[in-house]
């Protein structure tokens, strides 16, 4: 590095963003993640011991993946080369396994590849580095805002151990926005400037577990704040609540945040909580999901988890997924909601699911039974010389509507698929069962 590179860092250092000079350089400096580095935790002792093996860091943006990846840089003695995938290509990759492969083989000297959104890789991008991370001419270290076992290869994944990082709660975020604030060297603290409590807190809480985003709010509230009369620069929540904006959901619609919460959603409706019902269907329409997707998760659940129980719910979430799709947002919210509430607090029963499941894996396993004659098709010409048809009896022409007769082939007849529950609506269904298979036992009861 000569004079002139020499400046130049050191000039990017001090424009660059509030973000990049308040990264940790080392792991007790990191917020949060104390489930992967805790001190004894299997990330920490081999980042400490320099005996990184390939990794895959998954987490959402700002919760510290390229920072450890940073750590790991100043920690070890391997040569450390950055890419991302966003900007690179396999050139690139070939430029940097040529690069390694020499060092490995003149001076013995390992060399750690940090792949930033590695999910951006096609498959035959990441198909290329497999021999390489395999055979040990590389360490990767992968980061990605993507479930890594949607996004990344599975046999990439079977050479790396994944990481999951989670959000950074408000105290972490809070420690890291003093931090920024006061610390003259990294933060902004050669501006004199004070931020409020109730300040520091709406910005931890409004960021989500995004540090990044808490301190790119601290900056700009630093910089477009003029100071008080006493030349102190006085943050409050007020300024901070122009500064941070409106957070962005992180939701992709193609991505692990719209199983996470469609799931969470189905399960509260099944769960009978209609607050958390309510709330994951409005991150879902603050997010842009599209009303007729929700809609369909709604008449699912409102027939696998309520059934016979309630069977209003069904024809509920039926009339609402037409009337979202007619009107549209915004007025389609109301819709949903009134329809998820529905289903949330009705009565449930799996039963007709069971049922179904229960016969279709008997009919997987067992050779198809022969139809009943009776029970065939007698509507045509000579059905009655094969029998067909001949000795049904049609209930209607009984007492009560029904007569005893048996409906199943003759190597099933005694299976049972339907089993009603004592829920809702269903429990009538039960009593009417119960009442005439026992009248059939036993005519002279009625």
């Amino acid at each position: 590095m000569d004079l002139f590179d020499y400046m130049r860092e050191n000039e990017l250092k001090k424009q660059s963003p509030l973000a990049s000079r308040m990264r940790p350089q080392t792991l007790d400096q990191v917020a949060g993640q104390k489930h992967i580095l805790g001190k004894g935790r299997m990330l920490y002792r081999a980042i400490m011991a320099d005996r990184l093996g390939s990794v895959i860091l998954y987490g959402p943006p700002g919760t510290g993946k390229t920072t450890i990846a940073r750590v790991i840089a100043n920690t070890t003695k391997a040569v450390f080369t950055q890419i991302n995938a966003t900007s690179s290509g396999k050139k690139d990759m070939e430029t940097v396994i040529d690069e390694a492969k020499k060092r490995l083989g003149m001076y013995g000297t390992r060399t750690i590849l940090f792949i930033d959104e590695i999910h951006r890789f096609n498959k035959g991008q990441q198909d290329y580095l497999l021999p390489f991370v395999e055979d040990g001419t590389v360490t990767l270290i992968g980061a990605t805002t993507e479930n890594p076992y949607f996004e990344v290869n599975s046999a990439l994944l079977s050479r790396s151990t994944v990481f999951e990082l989670l959000p950074l709660s408000v105290e972490d975020i809070c420690g890291i926005i003093h931090q920024a604030v006061y610390d003259t060297e990294r933060g902004m603290g050669a501006y004199h400037a004070e931020i409020d409590e109730d300040a520091q807190t709406f910005l931890a809480q409004m960021s989500g577990g995004d540090a990044r985003s808490a301190l790119n709010a601290v900056e700009l509230a630093v910089l477009t704040t003029p100071p008080g009369p006493d030349g102190i620069i006085h943050i409050t929540q007020e300024t901070a609540a122009e500064c941070i904006q409106r957070r962005v959901t992180r939701y992709d619609r193609s991505g692990d945040n719209h199983y996470d919460t469609i799931s969470a959603f189905i399960k509260s409706m099944r769960g009978s909580d209609p607050d958390a019902a309510v709330y994951y269907l409005a991150r879902m329409l603050d997010a842009g999901e599209d009303p007729r997707f929700i809609a369909r998760r709604i008449m699912i659940c409102a027939s696998e988890d309520v059934g016979n129980a309630d069977p209003q719910a069904l024809q509920l979430a039926v009339s609402a997924s037409l009337a979202a799709e007619r009107l549209g947002m915004p007025e389609s919210r109301i819709i949903l909601s009134q329809a998820a509430i529905y289903v949330a607090c009705a009565p449930k029963s799996n039963s007709a699911i069971m049922a179904v499941d229960k016969a279709l894996d008997y009919v997987k396993n067992h050779p198809p039974g022969a139809v009943p004659a009776y029970l065939r098709d007698a509507h045509y010409s000579g059905a009655a010389g094969l029998g067909r048809g001949i000795g049904y009896k049609y209930a209607h022409d009984y007492p009560d509507h029904y007569v005893p007769q048996q409906y199943l082939p003759d190597d099933c007849r005694e299976q049972t698929f339907y089993e009603p529950s004592d829920m809702g609506y269903e429990s009538r269904m039960k009593e009417y069962l119960r009442k005439i298979r026992a009248a059939a036992e036993d005519p002279g009861q009625k």
